[in-house]
This record gives C-alpha cells, structure tokens and sequence, in this order.
C-alpha cells in the first residue's frame, strides 16, 4: 500500500496492515459497546432486572461487539483466502457460543431473582422454588446443548460428520442409548419432578430408612440434609421408581409425637394439663393441636400419647424433644408413683420355718 502521495513507493508490510485494521476493529467494538450499552441504560431507565441482565452479561457482551467488529474486519485483511475462511468460521462459532453464555446468564439471573423474593416457609413458594430450580437446570443444560451444536455446525467437517453418523446410526445408536439410558432416565424424572413436584425444596422426607430434608435438586441427583447434617445423595429416577414418605407434601406443618409408658396410678388428666402448660410456653408450638390421649394399656404400664403440633419439620423434632424432657422431669418431680414400676409377690409358707421378721418379706395367709 503506497503512501506519502504517487511518488512514494513505500508500501506498509501486510502484517502491519492487518495489525491496524484488527486495532481499529477493537476500538470500535469498544466505542460501540460504551454507546449502545449507554442508550440501552437510559432507555431501560428503573427497570431492575434488565439492568442486572445488563451488568451480569457486559464482558460477555463486550467480548461479543470485539468478535463482530473482527469478523465485519477479517475480508479486509491481506491473509490468505483459506485462512480468513478458517478464521471467520472460528469467530462466527464464538459469536454462537457467546450467544448462548449470555442467554445463560440472562436465564439464571431472571430464575434466581424470582427465588430469591419467594418466602420458602410457604406451601406454594417452595414449589415454585422447586419448579424454577428444576427448570433452570434442564434450560441450561438445553441452552449449552444448543450452542455448542450449532456452533460445531459452522465447520464443514463437523457437519459431513454429523450427516455419516445419522447414516450408520443403527447399532451405534442402539449402543449409545442403553449407555446413556441412566442419564435419560435421570433427564426425564428431572421432568416429571418440576411438574409433578412429588418432592419440593425443604420437604421433610423419610428416605433409605433415613429421616431429613430436601436442600438441593441437581439435573441428576437430590441432596437430602439428614438429621445429624450428613448429606444423602440420591438420583432423580429413584424418587419416581421407588416409595418414600414425604412429611410435608401438602403442608409445612406436621404432627409430632411423644410415647410414654406411665404406671396405672397416673392421671392423664393431670398430664393433659401439664402438657398444655409445656406448649403454651414453648416458642416451638404453632396453637394447632396439642392432645394427649390414653392409647393402649399393656400388663404393666400404661400408653399415653401426646400429639403436638409445629410449623415446620424440624421445629416438630424438637418440640416433640421439649415435650418429652419436660413431661418426665415433671413426673420425676411432682408424680414419682406415675413412673412404670414392676411389681413382684413371694408367698412364704410357714412350713419353711422362717416368719415374716426373719426375711422382710410379705407373707400370705
């Protein structure tokens, strides 16, 4: 390229050429972005999630503007044909990836603002909860499938490759589809789960013989928070192939239940009264149900049941806790004869030789 006028017969060396048309191209794409993010805020005015949209998606953004301008650039540029060629198809492959990350974000960002202003004590917001959470994961998953496949499919031999594997996808496809047949089933119990909702976030269930609740849906497994804070992992498909209790499928309150066995000189009234004086001072107690009832009586002892009630699941456990302790220390203190005692009779004859003062035992007639 001549410069300084016809007379000069310096030409810029072609890389230098390329050099400042790729800067050139940067700084626009830069410049841009700053006007069109700028316009794009002003018109969005007080609109929140837009603008978190904005925020959470500028590098990404950016980076996008930079790769545009550089392929809008690249036929400018003195290089090979066939490596502009491979250059353009790699970029046009980041602009769909980038395309995708954003949707991504934008995606999670709108899923996790409508979470975050839902109360999960609530019976609805927490299959809500569940339903987004589930959602947000399957659409992720779909959004990065897609991208990466169109984006795949901007290279011809990726696409011939694609066209020869549909062509001879007999047994291979038979073979790839029990290989994946655990990832479909988890796929499609992940489904079932965001709309059928059999479990929900913060459900109390009883699974594998252990009691927690449900913290965390993935697309492949289910985190249960056990009593003692251990974590159970188990995969999507078990919750709908197999039996499980769940304590709060139609509401967060539950019953809790205590179980003593008392002598037959207790009174339950006196019990009942006492329960109810336990409840109303605990911070635990929801006002629901508070009953205690005589459920069974045995040769030695003497069922009593105390049924109580508490908004959610773990608060049930230690009500039934508080319950229990304080129901014992008041017969500890109060009733001792109510404690379960067994009882035992030794009749003595008198042909032994002994009388009752020499044994201290009962003797009877």
């Amino acid at each position: 390229m001549p410069i300084f006028g016809p007379a000069a017969n310096f030409e810029l060396p072609n890389w230098l050429i390329a050099l400042l048309l790729l800067v050139g191209a940067v700084v626009v794409a830069l410049v841009s972005d700053q006007i069109i993010t700028g316009t794009v805020r002003r018109l969005v005015g007080s609109n929140h999630v837009v603008r978190s949209v904005l925020d959470r998606t500028r590098g990404v953004v950016r980076f996008g503007f930079i790769l545009l301008a550089l392929a809008i650039v690249l036929p400018m540029v003195p290089l090979a044909p066939v490596t502009t060629n491979a250059i353009h198809k790699f970029m046009i492959a980041g602009l769909i990836l980038l395309m995708g990350w954003v949707a991504l974000l934008a995606s999670n960002l709108v899923a996790d603002r409508y979470v975050s202003r839902l109360h999960a004590s609530d019976l609805g917001a927490r299959k809500a909860v569940t339903q987004v959470k589930m959602l947000k994961v399957i659409g992720g998953g779909l959004i990065i499938t897609l991208a990466i496949a169109f984006a795949l499919m901007t290279f011809d031999s990726v696409r011939q490759f694609g066209i020869s594997l549909f062509a001879s996808a007999g047994l291979a496809g038979l073979a790839a589809g029990i290989a994946s047949r655990s990832i479909l089933a988890n796929l499609f119990a992940g489904l079932q789960l965001a709309l059928t909702q059999p479990i929900r976030i913060d459900d109390a269930i009883v699974v594998e013989n252990e009691w927690g609740t449900v913290e965390e849906l993935t697309s492949t497994y289910v985190v249960v928070r056990l009593w003692d804070l251990r974590r159970l992992i188990v995969p999507l498909a078990y919750f709908i192939e197999k039996p499980f209790q769940n304590w709060t499928r139609e509401s967060t309150q539950i019953l809790g239940t205590v179980l003593l066995h008392v002598d037959y000189a207790t009174s339950a009234r006196r019990l009942r009264e006492k329960l109810m004086e336990i409840l109303k001072a605990s911070k635990l107690w929801d006002g629901q149900v508070g009953i205690l009832q005589v459920t069974d009586a045995t040769e030695n002892t003497v069922v009593i049941r105390a049924l109580v009630s508490a908004a959610t699941a773990d608060a049930t456990w230690d009500l039934r806790c508080e319950v229990r302790e304080k129901l014992i220390a008041f017969m500890q203190s109060e009733y001792p004869g109510a404690l379960p005692r067994r009882r035992n009779e030794t009749v003595l004859s008198r042909a032994n030789g002994r009388d009752d003062a020499e044994t201290g035992l009962p003797f009877a007639n």
